[in-house]
């Protein structure tokens, strides 16, 4: 009976084992399949505004971020820690799906109707600005997404844009810019008014060499003899993409303006120049130094 008992008891434990094992296997598995789909802890922010990238960085969410747009470019770490997507117009919801956002922030300006309703019925909470170009207007952004982020130590970036537009000096003569925006030479647009660039330029304290028009139109010899300007001013990206400063002054007709003749050329960061972000008052500070070293 005794060996019998043994014997029992001995089936018994091992089966007990095995059943153990693959119960600890399944669930395992179980919780595998769990943290596959499970809701992912902390705020994953997508931002689809350069502007709006920055606010978030210097508010000190710049680890919440996971994904940006092609315009998110300052500052520079958020290109390695969270993804690039790219242009927002080619820009797809299953694309931001993805990233398993709990939270999405643009701007009016680049986020359309078809997207936004996208992002609506996606069910992902979508926070869509209105940014106005201009001190206030920046100053404003900055303030709601803050409020967005439950954060109120946005103050100090506001009061920053102040202290440092009080820093432009005035110039003897306003200078006439002209803006142009190069992809190559043959993708070559001028500014009109009503642009960021507009803004800024006279902000600096100069004037936009063309005023017959809104936005951006293309760059033609004509265009460049009736603004004349006394200083051109370019994205450091564009300036690149057409060989360096001496191949923006051969562009046709160049050569027979002011900035052509005396070789006065502004070569700046795009996002600084034209984003409109916490750095508004750096980029005016900036141009208008610049102006005033050119006037010399």
């Amino acid at each position: 009976m005794k060996k019998i008992s043994l014997l029992t008891l001995l089936t018994i434990a091992l089966f007990t084992v095995i059943s153990c094992k693959k119960e600890t296997t399944n669930n395992n598995e179980t919780t595998t399949e769990q943290e596959a789909v499970a809701p992912v802890e902390g705020q994953r922010i997508v931002s689809l505004n350069g502007a709006v990238t920055e606010i978030i960085a210097a508010l000190g969410h710049e680890s919440e971020l996971v994904g940006v747009d092609v315009t998110s470019a300052y500052p520079e770490s958020v290109k390695t820690t969270a993804k690039d997507l790219g242009h927002v117009r080619s820009l797809s919801v299953e694309t931001i799906m993805e990233l398993q956002p709990t939270l999405i922030l643009g701007t009016s300006t680049d986020i359309g109707p078809e997207l936004a309703e996208k992002l609506k019925t996606a069910g992902i909470e979508t926070q869509i600005y209105t940014q106005e170009i201009s001190p206030a207007g920046t100053k404003k952004l900055i303030e709601e997404v803050a409020n967005t982020l439950n954060n109120d130590n946005y103050k100090s970036l506001q009061d920053k844009i102040d202290t440092d537009l009080a820093k432009v000096q005035n110039l003897e003569t306003k200078p006439k810019v002209l803006f142009i925006y190069a992809r190559g030479a043959n993708m070559l647009m001028v500014s009109g008014t009503n642009t960021p660039v507009d803004k800024v330029i006279t902000l600096a304290g100069a004037t936009n060499a063309v005023t017959g028009f809104e936005e951006y139109k293309p760059l033609t010899p004509e265009a460049l003899l009736q603004g004349n300007p006394d200083i051109i001013l370019m994205f450091d990206s564009g300036v690149g993409s057409l060989g360096g400063p001496q191949g923006v002054f051969k562009l046709p007709g160049m050569d027979k303006t002011n900035a052509g003749k005396n070789k006065k050329i502004i070569i700046m960061d795009g996002a600084l120049l034209s984003g409109f972000g916490p750095r508004l008052g750096e980029a005016a500070v900036q141009l208008n130094s610049q102006l005033a070293e050119n006037a010399k």
